[in-house]
């Protein structure tokens, strides 16, 4: 399985290590980026490197696109042709299957995901989408690389990757906004700010630790934690009546809405 990665930027070079670690050959890799500085540091582990695109995906059984959505579409198509067994797994952001459609060759399997930044510490959540040429055993392969970040989910129908992305790809943003939050009101409350940050920083992993247990439900764990009548149950009543779960729910709206409109602003009908 020979992988070729179509910019060496900081996902790409996360998910290069990655496979690096689960034993895939460094001959088996190969990443392409203009910029020499890039590959530098990927050329030390191993893997082949080039300047050139065409020379990348010339012998790949699989081509990561990693490159930004501006320029997605004279990358593509400054490439030649590619055949139709090579596996396309675009982690660009914003654009769409429609796009990458128009610019490859026809029939091309295409698999579309969206990764998160705890990818970059082995700790990330992708959601996949693949079009109907995409085989069983290529469906497999592009699990087997987004795993190699963290783990991945595959999604039935591609509008979901906006759902995807509103949950997972925007979501850590969400959670450092919240112990932002935290750290600021504990030093309100007299708490200096290393150990403001340090309490939130830890509580926040641990509270991310009991909600990955097996079988563990976070309205459970919340359920357990928060005595009747205790201070819990007083700050969670404040979150309550200051509208949380409203807010949520429109603040995951207008980041799936903002999704849809970037495949819009950057496809190949833009």
């Amino acid at each position: 399985m020979k992988i070729a990665f179509i910019c060496a930027g900081t996902m790409a070079g996360s998910l290069i290590r990655g496979l690096r670690a689960g034993a895939v050959p460094a001959g088996d890799i190969i990443a392409a980026d203009p910029a020499q500085g890039q590959l530098t540091a990927l050329a030390e582990l191993g893997v082949q490197t080039t300047t050139d695109n065409a020379v990348a995906t010339a012998s790949a059984d699989i081509i990561v696109l990693a490159i930004k959505p501006q320029i997605t579409g004279t990358v593509l198509g400054q490439l030649p042709s590619l055949s139709p067994h090579q596996l396309v797994i675009s982690i660009v952001a914003g654009i769409d299957m429609s796009s990458l459609q128009d610019w490859l060759t026809q029939g091309q399997p295409i698999v579309r995901c969206m990764p998160n930044t705890p990818a970059l510490l082995g700790a990330g959540i992708t959601g996949l989408f693949a079009n109907p040429a995409v085989s069983a055993q290529q469906r497999s392969a592009a699990s087997q690389i987004l795993d190699s970040v963290g783990s991945s989910v595959w999604v039935g129908e591609e509008a979901q990757l906006d759902a995807v992305t509103a949950v997972s790809g925007s979501g850590p943003a969400y959670f450092f906004l919240l112990m932002e939050s935290m750290v600021a009101s504990a030093q309100k409350l007299g708490l200096d700010a290393a150990t403001s940050r340090q309490l939130v920083v830890e509580t926040a992993r641990g509270a991310a630790l009991m909600a990955c247990q097996p079988e563990a439900d976070p309205a459970t764990l919340r359920h357990n934690v928060t005595s009747p009548g205790g201070t819990t149950e007083a700050a969670l009543n404040t979150m309550q009546a200051q509208g949380l779960a409203d807010t949520v729910d429109a603040a995951l709206r207008a980041a799936r809405d903002r999704a849809e409109t970037l495949a819009v602003e950057f496809g190949s009908k833009a």
